[in-house]
């Protein structure tokens, strides 16, 4: 029986994927824009909070990460980094290909507030 509770946990824990691990795949848009990265975050967050309200953001040393994350699953997470000419933005998504709740409200929010 511990074996089989052992094997269970390790398989659960292996579908985790934390915001390291969406920063290894290629992004899925990865863009720039003259605003700096505070204003831009401002812009982009509450959109995303309406698209899916376990959005939560942070300021980073270079600028701001937004992270949207399940069942200790991140899905979507933006960086957004100090430039000389104002941000680069960079997006990972776990599953791109895939049809997951409020992604295109996501994905517009990233476009439309540069």
């Amino acid at each position: 029986m511990k074996l089989i509770l052992g094997v269970l946990a390790v398989v659960l824990l292996a579908g985790c994927v934390g915001p390291g691990d969406l920063a290894k795949n290629d992004p899925s848009l990865k863009l720039s824009t003259k605003k700096d990265p505070k204003s831009y975050a401002l812009c982009v967050f509450p959109k995303w909070q309406d698209a899916r309200t376990d959005s939560t953001m942070a300021e980073t040393e270079s600028g701001y990460r937004l992270l949207v994350a399940s069942n200790n699953m991140a899905d979507e997470m933006l960086d957004i980094r100090k430039t000389s000419t104002g941000s680069s933005v960079t997006l990972h998504q776990r599953m791109a290909w895939s049809i997951m709740p409020g992604r295109s409200s996501i994905e517009s929010a990233v476009k439309s507030c540069l």
